[in-house]
């Protein structure tokens, strides 16, 4: 199966960011604490959206906007990723990578990172997950943005069920990437707040409903806020 990106060339990108803002979408941004499955939630959303509608337009990205991103750059996806996860390039190594003729700063994989979001934005019929997904397309009017929590060593005890982690070592795998998350919503914005919750159009308890539970109230809401359809 050919990628997803595969027809984003040059022309059609530069088509979709030309669009006006009110055309885009629609759109989920589906942003979540470490351990809340983000990924099993945006399956069954799609799945439901699908059904739904009768089509299958609707689909899930995650980690491909890394792999658009450095293919756009030419660059190894190891560098986009590293930005994901805030590890910022130092001047000498920006330096050190411009004499060798591989030179790609952090504002570049920034913007690279954003254009390839917005163009997922402006096609529509997606569940975009994290990705700072919600600060790059808050202002587009066809999305709805929701995020997923729960406490602390719930969470913690999903990801050692999932990742066959010790206590010790899942708990500081949660604590660290939900620092890195939250760096990266706040990198997106023109400005840093004082807090996020403003971002979300509705925040979701993950331990208290089932995957498929969240899917329909994801659904539900969808339903209400966005107008576009299939």
């Amino acid at each position: 199966m050919k990628k997803i990106f595969d027809y984003f060339d040059e022309r059609y990108r530069q088509e979709l960011l030309d669009r006006p803002e009110g055309t885009s979408g629609p759109l989920i941004t589906l942003s979540r604490l470490t351990g809340c499955d983000g990924r099993e939630v945006a399956a069954a959303l799609v799945a439901s959206l699908n059904l739904k509608y009768n089509t299958n337009k609707w689909r899930w990205v995650d980690k491909d906007i890394i792999y658009e991103a450095a293919r756009e750059l030419k660059t190894d996806s190891q560098r986009i990723e590293s930005y994901y996860m805030g590890v910022s390039m130092s001047s000498l190594s920006e330096m050190i990578m411009a004499f060798s003729g591989s030179f790609v700063t952090d504002s570049t994989v920034k913007k690279a990172i954003k254009d390839v979001v917005l163009s997922i934005a402006q096609e529509g019929f997606c569940v975009l997950i994290g990705r700072g997904g919600v600060s790059i397309t808050n202002n587009m009017p066809n999305a709805l943005h929701v995020r997923l929590v729960a406490p602390l060593y719930w969470r913690v005890e999903n990801v050692m069920r999932k990742k066959g982690l010790s206590i010790e070592k899942a708990e500081e795998y949660v604590i660290d990437t939900d620092e890195k998350r939250y760096n990266l919503i706040v990198n997106f914005l023109d400005k840093k707040p004082l807090n996020i919750d403003y971002l979300f159009d509705a925040t979701v308890n993950r331990s208290s409903f089932t995957i498929q539970q969240i899917s329909d109230l994801i659904l539900s809401m969808y339903l209400s806020k966005v107008k576009v359809r299939v």
